[in-house]
């Protein structure tokens, strides 16, 4: 009984604390989440490169924000230095920087991503349309093809984000089995 009770404490404070369901504490430490993003952008600034060469009118790259383009899960605010790298390469040979985002506020997650050193030239997030996260990348990445850009590449962490086309390359970070977000 008096397991039963701390148990059903332990619960109650870890909701009230805000801290992470047992299943977030199965996330790989920060160093491996690091290395698997690494490993998932190898070869990414040489595609680019490459790609350039090959021409094209309003080549671009679209990213997802949250465990994508920033460390949203192990350090809230911070670049994820493989994308930004891959990114500001993209900025240098004039390919523009889109973002596909499943977050409400346009502004903010411009600002969001500016702050830590992306140069962003458009932003798409959820409208009250959007069912599911993986129908606002779609959506998007389908918009930004009508206002005439050739995605060459997409970066996300979930399924959803390389789910439905519009783009040449994915480059699909780890979430885990869809821990991260």
């Amino acid at each position: 009984m008096r397991h039963a009770a701390l148990v059903a404490g332990f619960l109650a404070m870890t909701a009230l604390s805000g801290a992470q369901p047992a299943s977030a504490a199965a996330l790989p430490s920060y160093e491996i989440w690091k290395a698997d993003v690494h490993k998932a952008m190898q070869g990414g600034t040489d595609y680019l490169n490459k790609r350039v060469e090959q021409g094209g009118k309003k080549l671009a790259i679209v990213t997802d924000i949250d465990n994508t383009a920033l460390e949203t899960h192990y350090r809230r605010g911070h670049a994820t230095a493989d994308v930004l790298d891959f990114a500001e390469t993209g900025h240098r040979l004039g390919i523009s920087i889109l973002i596909a985002s499943a977050r409400t506020d346009a502004d903010g997650a411009r600002k969001a991503l500016t702050d830590v050193g992306y140069r962003v030239d458009g932003t798409c997030v959820r409208q009250s349309g959007d069912q599911h996260a993986t129908d606002v990348k779609q959506r998007c990445r389908q918009e930004y093809a009508q206002q005439g850009y050739t995605i060459i590449a997409n970066v996300g962490n979930r399924p959803g984000d390389m789910t439905g086309g519009n783009y040449e390359r994915g480059f699909k970070l780890p979430d885990y089995d869809e821990q991260l977000s």
